[in-house]
């Protein structure tokens, strides 16, 4: 009487699915580690704050200490930042832009922005550190 099964199980081990895997999340984090560094161009010191701005598809407009503007890292003359701002999102599907203002910037800039951007209804997201 043959008790042996039919089905036998192979003992060698493949390796072509490992490293597809690997390669992948290589290429994963590459690209997702170049996008980390976008919006981090002009330093400023955020306001803290539980949660954490990540929409890379938006543009960034900063104010720093000295309220200076800079959209996407390129300074603006604030009389010229509504042209530049409706310029640069005319060529956008979505209309959103990140805010970042540093945290001793007067608040009347900040509305300044935030004015613009609701005659024009367009999408703020207020970009601030985690804490």
């Amino acid at each position: 009487m043959n008790l042996r099964g039919r089905n036998k199980i192979s003992p060698e081990f493949n390796m072509s699915s490992m490293t597809d895997i690997v390669f992948l999340l290589l290429i994963f984090f590459m690209i997702a580690s170049t996008l980390a560094k976008q919006l981090d161009t002009i330093e400023v010191k955020l306001p803290q704050a539980k949660g954490k701005t990540e929409n890379r598809q938006s543009i960034a407009v900063t104010i720093n200490e000295n309220n200076r503007f800079f959209i996407d890292g390129k300074r603006v003359n604030k009389a010229r930042i509504k042209e530049e701002l409706l310029t640069l999102l005319s060529q956008k599907e979505d209309k959103v832009i990140v805010l970042r203002a540093q945290k001793t910037v007067a608040l009347e800039e900040v509305v300044y922005i935030m004015n613009i951007a609701n005659q024009n209804a367009i999408k703020v997201v207020l970009a601030v550190d985690s804490q």
